[in-house]
């Protein structure tokens, strides 16, 4: 598992989201290069737990996960 700290702005952000569980985030990451990292744990708002390492800065957008089944 790769960690990666967000920067403020991705930070402020996840703060206006609602969380999926106790101090977590479920998100899908789409960097600039249009790569989709799905299903990326985010604790406290700050830290990303992925699958595969990105650079913060290459953040495009931040979405939450959805669950299977809902669209």
């Amino acid at each position: 598992m790769n960690t990666v700290r967000l920067s403020e702005l991705w930070s402020q952000r996840l703060t206006q989201m609602p969380e999926s569980g106790m101090g977590y985030q479920k998100v899908d990451v789409l960097l600039k290069d249009g790569r989709m990292i799905k299903n990326v744990i985010v604790l406290n708002a700050e830290e990303c737990q992925a699958s595969e390492p990105f650079d913060p800065e290459d953040i495009a957008n931040i979405t939450l996960s959805r669950p299977k089944g809902k669209n």
